[in-house]
């Protein structure tokens, strides 16, 4: 696809004189962590129906990457090319992104409650020459949805799908063989990656108000937020990320596949929002982020029960969302908060909550003012236990 992201050169000196950009990439920060930690965990992938779990150490994440990048080349991917992924939270989407990255592809996410109408729409609109789907989710059969569209989509030319039985198969066609360790591989791998001011991202506004906006992406425009929101609540490579908020939406995206691989830190991936599961991965994975709307928290602060059957150790987690005052905000004592964040569970724990000097009412980003929200911070207790045991590695 041809893109015209006319803003960014003008945009350039200035972002980059004041700080706003910092000229890195998802394979720059990759390949960083390959070379400081390469067998620190990065990945954990679960689903809640079913139970199934997937761990990749940095290592095999930057080579399953590797493997698919060189596979979607094989199916004629080349620079500026869209592919589009419809998936819940499964490794195969953070693996998707670093593979398109390496190739200098451009990842569409699409929203998977999203059905015929909208799909078809940024489909075409987008130029997606592949498209990644799940064979089914929750009794839903996407593979014949992307299907029946085909014949209205003049630029698709591959529909891959996650757990299909056919020749069409993510197994079959880009997990499963070696492509990596292919004669032409490193010289894919290395001449075709994306920079930092070329597009990297292609994702479509709601159409709350009309028809869905395709938004273009850089790794700078992305960054650029994510930077300082991690500097700012003191994010460090020793915090254990959880991420249940969808990767299609830029929250999940942001700060659930691109945040811990810029600092270096551990995910965990939950597939379907359910309020126990996600305190049993908070505990046994010793949880200390997490980014959603307040309906997350709603939930989990109806579980507050649970959170109390042992106070001995204690998580921080930050809720983002918009100004809350329901069962977390009366589980402890008010306090005044700072714009987007709640905490909870800080019983003894260092806080490395934002300064509170600083000037409320002010936003991360440079482009953006927003008024000073009420928020109160809540203790909720999040005891820690065993980890799980470490599931096979990933192949």
């Amino acid at each position: 696809m041809e893109f015209d992201a006319v803003l960014i050169a003008p945009r350039r000196a200035a972002s980059i004189a004041k700080g706003l950009w910092h000229d890195k990439t998802i394979n720059t920060e990759l390949d960083a962590c390959l070379a400081a930690c390469p067998d620190k965990l990065a990945l954990t992938a679960v689903q809640a129906e079913g139970g199934a779990v997937k761990r990749f150490t940095y290592r095999e994440l930057a080579a399953m990457a590797d493997r698919v990048a060189v596979g979607l080349y094989r199916l004629g991917v080349r620079k500026n090319d869209i592919v589009a992924c419809q998936l819940p939270n499964w490794w195969q989407f953070t693996i998707t992104y670093l593979a398109c990255s390496r190739i200098g592809a451009v990842m569409n996410p699409l929203m998977h409650i999203f059905r015929e109408r909208e799909l078809c729409l940024m489909l075409k609109h987008g130029e997606a020459k592949v498209v990644v789907v799940p064979k089914v989710v929750r009794g839903f059969d996407f593979e014949a949805m992307a299907t029946g569209l085909r014949a209205s989509l003049p630029d698709l030319q591959h529909i891959v799908v996650v757990g299909g039985e056919g020749e069409s198969s993510f197994e079959k066609l880009l997990s499963g063989p070696a492509w990596e360790s292919e004669a032409d591989a490193a010289s894919i791998l290395q001449s075709n990656r994306s920079g930092p001011d070329d597009v990297t991202q292609l994702i479509y506004t709601s159409g709350t108000t009309g028809e869905p906006k395709g938004v273009m992406h850089t790794a700078n425009t992305v960054m650029a937020n994510i930077f300082p929101y991690a500097q700012r609540l003191r994010l460090a490579a020793d915090d254990v990320v959880l991420m249940a908020s969808p990767m299609a939406h830029q929250t999940g995206f942001m700060y659930g596949l691109m945040m811990p691989i810029l600092l270096r830190q551990s995910v965990v991936l939950l597939d379907v929002w359910e309020p126990l599961k996600a305190i049993d991965l908070i505990r046994d994975e010793s949880v200390s982020f997490t980014m959603a709307s307040t309906p997350f928290l709603t939930d989990l602060a109806k579980k507050r029960g649970v959170f109390r059957q042992d106070r001995a150790h204690a998580q921080d987690l930050f809720v983002r969302g918009r100004p809350y005052s329901g069962p977390a905000g009366r589980a402890g004592t008010p306090r005044a908060g700072h714009q987007d964040c709640f905490r909870l569970g800080y019983d003894g724990k260092r806080s490395r909550h934002p300064d509170p000097a600083r000037r409320p009412g002010r936003t991360c980003g440079e482009h953006r003012r927003m008024p000073t929200a009420r928020r109160k911070k809540s203790r909720l207790s999040i005891p820690t236990a065993a980890k799980h045991p470490q599931a096979s590695p990933a192949s």
